[in-house]
């Protein structure tokens, strides 16, 4: 006798959702093939709109000369102007084909995820360029300007037949030290993004944090010093609001710890109370009570 085939009512939902191998790489070459198509874009885009671009980046070196006629950048090499703009350009495409490169990964992972997950993981997925953006903002309105008249100060004019120094700034080693403070600031801004993160996974916990600190101290300065120029400013810039988020981390991370303690001792208290005997009495007390069916004469019916 041939089995008989499940209905569709029994089957499992996980099992429906399962994909094999090869249709995992098939979405993966579409979702990177998107992902390239999206930056080739955006790299065209930005190379078009490079000038104002570099010209926005230099904006900061302009106010440190303000009030000085004829300042100036230079290049040095023929092609040093074209592959600044390519620089400018790539960059400038980093940010623009970002959401749509983290909507494709997004979209590639959301399928394996439960719905407790994704709502866990979205937050920080969104969160993550927001903070970049807090860390670029920060040393593009706050530090940089202050740094770079710090540097410019340096300038002597000409007396009693000496040379003069100015800084005549050449345009790929101003972008550099642009592109490296901000990847520098954006990068170290999403420190309590990966922290909460790491914290809501339970990888680490808020008193952890806080008793690891003075290691984590030492981290923070050893990367200032290492990704910023070789100045105290431009160190102590970095490596104090990294302190800051670290500490504003410890806090968030053991809200989130309190948070998921009250919401596992409610579960607790309501799976308590549901096996508890004392929950069946309700239901007990609600069923009908009446006289009991009257009995049947058998003999009596069969006269």
């Amino acid at each position: 006798m041939p089995e008989a085939s499940p209905s569709p009512a029994d089957a499992d939902p996980a099992e429906e959702h399962k994909m094999p191998l090869m249709a995992h790489l098939i979405e993966l070459r579409q979702r990177l093939i998107y992902s390239m198509l999206a930056f080739l874009v955006c790299f065209i885009i930005g190379y078009a709109v490079s000038g104002y671009v570099f010209e926005f980046l230099q904006h900061p070196l302009k106010e440190a000369f303000a009030g000085q006629e004829g300042r100036r950048m230079i290049y040095t090499a023929p092609t040093e102007a074209f592959f600044t703009y390519m620089k400018v350009a790539l960059f400038t495409a980093m940010f623009i084909s970002f959401p749509v490169v983290a909507s494709q990964i997004w979209m590639f992972v959301a399928p394996g995820l439960y719905k407790h997950e994704k709502s866990a993981f979205l937050p920080f997925l969104v969160a993550t360029p927001f903070m970049f953006l807090v860390g670029a903002g920060f040393l593009y309105y706050l530090i940089l300007p202050v740094a770079l008249k710090f540097f410019v100060g340096f300038e002597m004019p000409q007396s009693d037949g000496t040379l003069p120094i100015q800084l005549e700034a050449k345009m790929s080693e101003y972008l550099s030290l642009v592109m490296t403070l901000v990847l520098a600031f954006g990068i170290s801004f999403e420190l309590p993004v990966l922290l909460s993160l790491l914290g809501k996974v339970g990888i680490v916990s808020a008193a952890g944090l806080a008793e690891k600190r003075r290691y984590a101290i030492v981290g923070m300065v050893a990367f200032a010093g290492v990704v910023t120029p070789p100045d105290v400013f431009s160190q102590v810039s970095l490596a104090v609001p990294m302190y800051i988020l670290y500490e504003a981390t410890i806090w968030i991370v053991r809200g989130m710890e309190k948070a998921k303690a009250a919401r596992e001792a409610a579960e607790e208290a309501a799976d308590t109370a549901s096996s508890s005997p004392a929950a069946a009495a309700p239901a007990a007390a609600a069923a009908p009570v009446g006289p009991p069916p009257p009995e049947t004469d058998f003999n009596l019916s069969r006269s």
